[in-house]
């Protein structure tokens, strides 16, 4: 899977070949077609991963500084530098727009990670977070939209590079239109902060796997 999200990242779907992903991976044709069918089916799982195997970040006083952590680790993993590979191949292969034929599902994911904000703002507002008007649904489409874009012109200006400045200057100007302003001036925009939340969320996989080997 790491080969595939690698090449998967670097040339997109329709250039991406088997062969090329065999030699990264160092697996036989055999062992990879005994889990994947085709191209298609490894390249929905990589798509499917980004979500469903996004790490955990800490719990936090504030549900919506969590909200930031997780959109700063986020940004620390689609790094070409010490970030992960399956997390940049299926947000390339979300964001490419496809050949007619291709038959990729890129809407579940995109569903899920609206859903996955949904549920970090019903806890926000639970908390008494958020301001009485905001609409979860529309906030929810709209940080999954924009972090969208962002990381779309990160990548084209500087390879991703500058990318945890860019996801704090968007909840920087997002979090005042949701956010109670007690909640807003506690809240710790710093970019390098994304280097300490990937750190903790990576201790906190390594003891649920250990755990689970157990």
């Amino acid at each position: 899977m790491v080969a595939a999200g690698e090449v998967f990242d670097e040339v997109g779907y329709e250039a991406a070949t088997i062969s090329e992903i065999l030699k990264r991976s160092g697996v036989t044709k055999g062992a990879l077609y005994f889990h994947f069918s085709s191209k298609e089916e490894l390249a929905q799982n990589v798509l499917g991963e980004q979500v469903s195997s996004f790490p955990e970040v800490p719990e936090r006083d504030l549900v919506l500084q969590k909200s930031l952590d997780e959109a700063l680790l986020m940004a620390h993993l689609l790094q070409r530098e010490g970030g992960d590979a399956i997390v940049r191949g299926g947000v390339r292969l979300t964001v490419d727009q496809g050949a007619p034929a291709d038959s990729l599902d890129r809407l579940s994911p995109m569903r899920g990670w609206v859903e996955r904000n949904v549920q970090m703002l019903e806890k926000a507002k639970a908390a008494g977070e958020l301001l009485a008007h905001v609409d979860l649904q529309a906030a929810a489409r709209l940080l999954v939209g924009a972090f969208t874009g962002v990381q779309v012109m990160s990548n084209i200006m500087t390879g991703r590079v500058d990318m945890p400045e860019r996801v704090v200057d968007l909840y920087r100007h997002l979090l005042p239109s949701i956010a109670v302003p007690g909640v807003l001036v506690q809240l710790d925009f710093r970019a390098e902060r994304g280097a300490q939340v990937h750190a903790a969320a990576m201790e906190l996989r390594r003891r649920g796997e250990l755990a689970a080997a157990d």
